[in-house]
């Protein structure tokens, strides 16, 4: 049992590599992709980005050489047979599999095509209401946009992968809460625009029949 916060006490659920690295459940290695990331995610702000694959390539190049030259010389002078310093890595099978390709595949295609589907319906305003909100997102991003560059919002993208879900595993009743409560206030605003649009409720009825 794991303490979340001072409401209550739940057992975490087993989670797949990603969630284990963005929750921290074992924070030396999530510090160490978190730290990775960012490092490149920086270092495209001031470079470009074949010459930051470059460089990262060749200091990785230059570490692992070292690395063998330095085990070649161990073993010699130790009279050892070791062998390759990282002969796991390379019998390691990194070959995809055909039918996780396949799978993730198909599941890029649903979501695309659910993604198509709802702009389609968004931008020819099927629904008056859900198009309005549509646009004051739009009109929401094109100041972010003068805020912010692309570069920037991946950085923040990537620290709030880093930081957001833990904040939330903490805080969930708290969070869950207010996000009820102001859901709740959004979906009442919304039921009142709906009904006070004689199209948009017309062609609601039109969705239930």
């Amino acid at each position: 049992m794991v303490r979340r916060n001072r409401y209550e006490e739940v057992e975490l659920p087993p989670r797949g590599p990603v969630e284990a690295l963005v929750y921290w459940r074992d924070p030396k290695k999530s510090g160490i992709v978190f730290g990775g990331v960012m490092v490149v995610l920086l270092s495209l702000t001031f470079f470009s980005f074949i010459s930051v694959v470059a460089n990262l390539s060749l200091l990785a190049l230059a570490a692992t050489f070292c690395f063998r030259v330095y085990k070649s010389v161990q073993q010699v002078i130790q009279k050892t047979s070791d062998g390759h310093p990282f002969k796991e890595i390379l019998e390691m099978d990194l070959a995809l599999p055909a039918e996780k390709v396949r799978t993730t595949s198909d599941l890029a295609v649903t979501h695309i095509n659910a993604v198509v589907s709802e702009l389609r319906r968004l931008f020819l305003v099927e629904d008056f209401v859900d198009s309005i909100k549509f646009g004051f997102c739009l009109w929401m991003l094109t100041y972010l946009g003068s805020w912010f560059n692309g570069m920037t919002l991946i950085i923040l993208g990537v620290v709030g992968l880093f930081t957001l879900p833990k904040v939330y595993e903490t805080n969930k009743v708290v969070i869950d809460e207010k996000i009820a409560l102001v859901s709740g206030k959004i979906n009442e605003i919304t039921a009142k625009v709906k009904a006070a649009i004689p199209i948009g409720k017309k062609a609601e009825e039109k969705k239930e029949q």
